[in-house]
């Protein structure tokens, strides 16, 4: 995106100012730029919302277990059972 942008002269960028000016007029431009600052702001914040719960489900999963299980009781087979001789 940036070797796009790098690519535009300054006479690029006046033209494109101009046509905007003339399609929307003087005094539509700051209406639609508060309504593109608005819609920022919360594409931002939700972003931010994302985030965050991502960083909780991870901390959750690396987070281990608190209590550790108690020691396994040995088991019987059937060896055990048999008197010895």
């Amino acid at each position: 995106m940036a070797s796009v942008l790098a690519a535009w002269s300054t006479w690029h960028i006046v033209l494109l100012v101009a046509v905007i000016l003339l399609l929307f007029g003087g005094s539509k431009l700051p209406e639609l730029a508060r309504g593109l600052a608005r819609g920022l702001r919360i594409f931002r914040d939700e972003m931010h919302g994302v985030k965050s719960n991502i960083d909780a489900a991870k901390s959750d999963i690396e987070t281990p277990d608190k209590s550790p299980l108690p020691p396994a009781e040995p088991t019987q087979t059937k060896d055990d059972d048999a008197p010895k001789a």
